[in-house]
């Protein structure tokens, strides 16, 4: 399988290194991050992204992420991106799998070898379509 690449948006300085330590090392992927909506779906739209991942609440701005979600879910361009929501809340996972994103995670299980595979499994099904 080729370098697998991730967008992560909304996530703090702090959040997005353990992002990309996590992933990065267990999964061989490269994390690129996005601060803003506009410069995601811009990203998105130039780029060859294996998975989106979401901020609940994006760092920079406060800005919703499941308002992400459902943009990039309505755009038949993006649609097929899949996508997860990181929050450790589970009304907002449930609203996030509604909206079209596979189960996400919090930030307390980004290490837990289920969210690794999870994530993995993402990985292989868009290398693989």
């Amino acid at each position: 399988m080729a370098v697998p690449r991730i967008l992560s948006v909304g996530q703090c300085g702090y959040d997005h290194g353990n992002l990309t330590r996590a992933l990065a090392g267990r999964l061989n992927a490269q994390i690129t991050a996005a601060d803003t909506f506009d410069d995601a779906l811009s990203k998105l739209r130039t780029g060859n992204y294996n998975l989106l991942l979401v901020n609940r609440v994006t760092d920079l701005d406060g800005s919703h992420g499941l308002e992400l979600i459902q943009a990039v879910k309505a755009d038949p361009l993006l649609a097929g991106t899949p996508t997860m929501l990181v929050s450790d809340l589970a009304n907002a996972q449930e609203e996030a799998v509604s909206l079209g994103a596979l189960p996400g995670f919090g930030k307390s299980a980004m290490n837990d070898p289920k969210t690794l595979s999870r994530i993995e499994a993402s990985l292989v099904r868009t290398e693989g379509s």
